[in-house]
């Protein structure tokens, strides 16, 4: 009995839900279902047990306004409600069996969506006012058709399983996105509006969009297509065709274009030019020989890795922050003009050469490794530690690295440019006026400081970035002239670059300023050639003429060349005349002497010295007679480094040369075999030994530039000079003076060394020059008193001695305080007086050269 009662309401619960009549608002709607004989029991209803038990309802042509209701129809699998005036359709999302949905010619339907559901064919012809479509999702769905839906704008039907789409005539459509089907063809030609087509991940082996000009985003990447045509689309924007098996892709004209996604594919060459709005490229994954981005400013990123890239030319593109050039085949990049670049990896390449000197640290990513013949990279100065360290990591022995592919600063420079001149007849500098070469101008730009030397032509070209800079002309004695302007300050941008201005140099009173130097071009080795240059310059302010003259050691160098040719010539002496020499002008003379071999009487053996004394004289009185003579001790060798330097004052100094200037020369040859285009002579100078502020250029055997960065680098460019290989010409060299800190003291040493850097290949380390200050030049073997008689002494005119030992005397240098040779006998062995008359009243010393050593004495001229 109780098992009865508790069926009871079970019961009552199925027979409520059996008998749930449906609510049909639409009379014609219900009068269709129920004279398709669903109202099983005739009582003029349908129920939802009714509705259950119906897979097909055909409602067409049936006057219908309203489809509520057949929300409940949940077990339908067709459905026809084509030709009626539906206004209130239901969520055909519920049907989740249905899998027939005809729907055309509903006037009232602007916007239609249904997805995920179990429909494999879906009918919305003539719906003439249907606007959007979306049938998205649904798994099954084979046909999808829309004929005459002429004001269709968007349709989306994406992640279906739909073979074929026809749009023909959809001449509305805006918006067509039917990725992700099955879709093997399709044809979106004559689609006057339409803007945006995806079709991407389908079957296509064929896509026509000819004629529908104002596409501006294409996406049909992940298909079959072995070509694509896209002339005409000169609205397009956005281009994604990656993973298909295109043999080629021209985009020629597509001046709109701004991303453009093609990797994956067969193509050999892409020519991009023209393409000025274009600003993301991934042509990753081809066989790309060729790419062409010339001129696309406006580009920010480039992946072009995996194809057989042997060059691409990126000049111009200013906006580039990505590369990615991994796996091809360059042998060099350059990144130049990438002033931007924050990521760059070219991995797995051929490289032996790398350009990264733009102004712009790779912050985001650097990455050059895989390739092992790298020989070179160019990079900023702020990066050079950076790379150093990635080539060290990546076991690169034969890479080196500096920044000398280019001597403008890199990223974005200003230029401040003109010409020193000098002011001769004091009416204003004009172009009859001489110029003022090598002219000094220190830097600043209120935080750092910095030097730049001009050229030999006096013309000056400095670079600056952004912001305030001051120029300030220096001369070497600027007690002798006035310059006009005395200082500049330029500020860029807001200055137009570039700006010019000239410097005019007038004189400040009458100076008479000669020096004079010798040049060792070409050492001296027993039986051989060498080459000198005798150098003289008028640091005054006043034209002069005058006499140069050269003393030498006649017994053991013969005279080969002189040019120019010698005016006066005796036993150990060559002199020249030189006529108005201009101030701030320098000449020079070029002289070849052979000297003896061992064999020859007198003989030269290696370690042997031989003296030369140059002087420079003119009838006016000179205002630092310490420069007016020179002299250079060579020390004979059997074989030299072609890069080397040399200090001219010798090893030994005297002390009183303590706070003036020493010269040095750098010289350097091409060994190579192939032309240098330009060699840098970087020379870093010791604070504790040197003041770099009175470095001066003396003589160079090319035209160069001077720069002075970071306190103590030195930088002698010689830009373009494309020194030649062979061995009559790969010569070059240059000399400087600068003065050594007066804090120094007899006993100290200084020395100086520097790097050359031919092209791109690793520096060259010279020698150390080094040198050491001395109470006295000449170190006394014997002394002096016992073996001469040396009077009178103060003397006026003649300075006599007398022997009193047997002893050969084989030279005879006198020298002025500061350790100067002022006189140089060098054949003295029967030499008993010497004129001393010319002499300025001072102190002196006397050193004789003998068989028994060398020995000094100091003699006073009055």
């Amino acid at each position: 009995m109780k098992k009865i009662y508790f069926l009871v309401p079970i019961l009552f619960f199925f027979n409520v839900l059996s008998a749930q009549v449906i609510s049909i608002p639409d009379i014609n709607l219900k009068m269709k279902l129920i004279s398709m004989n669903i109202d099983k029991n005739s009582n003029f209803e349908i129920e939802i047990n009714e509705a259950l038990n119906v897979p097909f309802l055909d409602l067409s042509n049936s006057n219908i306004s309203s489809l509520s209701g057949l929300e409940n129809f949940t077990n339908l699998e067709y459905l026809n409600c084509s030709n009626n005036p539906i206004f209130n359709r239901i969520d055909f999302n519920l049907l989740k069996k249905l899998t027939y949905l005809n729907y055309s010619n509903i006037q009232s339907n602007t916007y239609f969506n249904i997805d995920n559901s179990n429909l494999t064919t879906l009918v919305l012809d003539g719906s003439t006012n249907l606007k959007e479509l979306y049938v998205t999702g649904n798994k099954n769905l084979t046909s999808l058709s829309t004929v005459g839906a002429i004001n269709l704008t968007d349709l989306f039907c994406t992640n279906n399983k739909l073979t074929s789409i026809n749009v023909a005539g959809l001449v509305s459509l805006k918006n067509l996105q039917c990725n992700s089907n099955q879709l093997q063809t399709l044809d979106a030609s004559g689609l006057p509006n339409l803007k945006g087509l995806g079709c991407g991940g389908n079957l296509l082996t064929s896509l026509n969009v000819t004629g529908s000009t104002n596409i501006t985003s294409l996406s049909c990447q992940m298909n079959k297509l072995p070509n694509l045509n896209v002339s005409g689309l000169v609205n397009l924007v956005s281009l994604l065709c990656y993973s298909n098996q295109l043999t080629g892709l021209n985009v020629n004209g597509l001046v709109k274009l701004n991303e453009l996604y093609c990797d994956g594919n067969f193509i050999p060459s892409l020519n991009l030019a023209g393409l000025v709005s274009l600003d993301f490229l991934n042509c990753t994954n081809n066989q790309l020989t060729e790419l062409n981005v010339n001129g696309l400013t406006n580009l920010k990123s480039i992946k072009c890795g995996y194809n057989k890239l042997a060059s691409i030319n990126l000049t111009g593109l200013t906006s580039l922050t990505n590369l990615e050039c991994y796996h091809n085949e360059f042998k060099t990049l350059d990144l130049s003009d990438l002033k931007n670049i924050e990521q760059f990896s070219c991995y797995q390449n051929k490289l032996t050469t790398l350009f990264i000197r733009n102004g712009s640290n790779e912050t985001k990513l650097l990455d050059f490794s895989q390739n092992p013949n790298l020989e070179y990279v160019c990079a900023d100065e702020s990066q050079i530690d950076q790379v150093q360290q990635l080539v060290t990591k990546y076991g690169y022995t034969n890479c080196n690295v500096n920044a000398y592919c280019s001597f403008k600063p890199a990223g974005t420079y200003y230029t401040f440019q003109g010409i020193n001149k000098v002011d001769a007849n004091n009416n204003g500098c004009d172009v009859l006026d001489s110029s003022s070469p090598n002219l000094k101008f220190n830097l600043s730009d209120g935080t750092n400081t910095a030097s730049f030397i001009s050229n030999t032509n006096g013309n000056h070209s400095i670079f600056f970035p952004a912001g305030t800079h001051t120029i300030t002309p220096v001369l070497e004695n600027p007690a002798y002239f006035n310059i006009f302007p005395s200082n500049v300050s330029v500020t860029f941008p807001t200055q137009a670059s570039p700006v010019n201005q000239d410097f005019c140099i007038t004189a400040n009173g009458v100076h008479s300023d000669l020096e004079i130097a010798i040049l060792q071009i070409v050492p001296g080795r027993p039986g051989f050639n060498s080459v000198f240059k005798i150098i003289y310059k008028n640091k005054g302010n006043t034209t002069q003429s005058g006499v140069v003259n050269l003393a030498f050691h006649d017994s053991v160098l013969d005279l080969i060349t002189a040019n120019p040719v010698v005016a006066t010539q005796t036993t150990n002496s060559l002199s020249w005349n030189f006529t108005s020499l201009k101030p701030f002008e320098s000449k020079e003379i070029n002289v070849t002497f052979k000297l003896n071999s061992p064999t020859e009487v007198p003989a030269l053996n290696i370690g042997n010295i031989v003296s030369y004394l140059a002087t420079i004289t003119s009838t006016n009185t000179d205002e630092n007679a310490s420069d007016n003579t020179f002299t250079f001790d060579q020390t004979v060798v059997g074989s030299y480094d072609p890069n080397d330097k040399t200090c001219l004052e010798g090893s030994v100094i005297t002390s009183n040369l303590i706070g003036e200037y020493v010269h040095y020369i750098i010289r350097f040859e091409n060994t190579g075999t192939y032309q240098a285009q330009n060699v840098v002579v970087k020379d870093l100078i010791d604070f504790s030994k040197f003041d770099i502020s009175t470095l001066v250029p003396t003589s160079s055997s090319h035209s160069f530039v001077t720069k002075i960065s970071d306190g103590n680098k030195v930088e002698f460019i010689f830009e373009n000079i494309n020194l030649p290989f062979d061995d009559a010409n790969n010569d070059g060299y240059i000399a400087f003076k600068i003065k050594t800190n007066p804090t120094l003291k007899a006993g100290d040493t200084f020395a100086n060394e520097a790097n050359i850097y031919f092209d791109y290949n690793f520096p060259i380390l010279t020698n150390k020059a080094t040198s050491k200050f001395e109470t006295t030049l000449k170190t006394s073997d014997f002394e002096f008193s016992n073996y001469f008689t040396l009077y009178p002494n103060p003397v006026s005119n003649i300075l006599n001695f007398n022997t009193k030992e047997d002893i050969t005397i084989q030279s005879l240098m006198i020298y002025d305080i500061l350790g100067q040779v002022v006189i140089a006998v060098p054949n003295a062995q029967t030499v008993s007086s010497i004129d001393v008359s010319k002499l300025r009243t001072g102190n002196y010393f006397i050193t004789v050269k003998s068989d028994k050593g060398n020995s000094s004495k100091k003699f006073i001229k009055k």
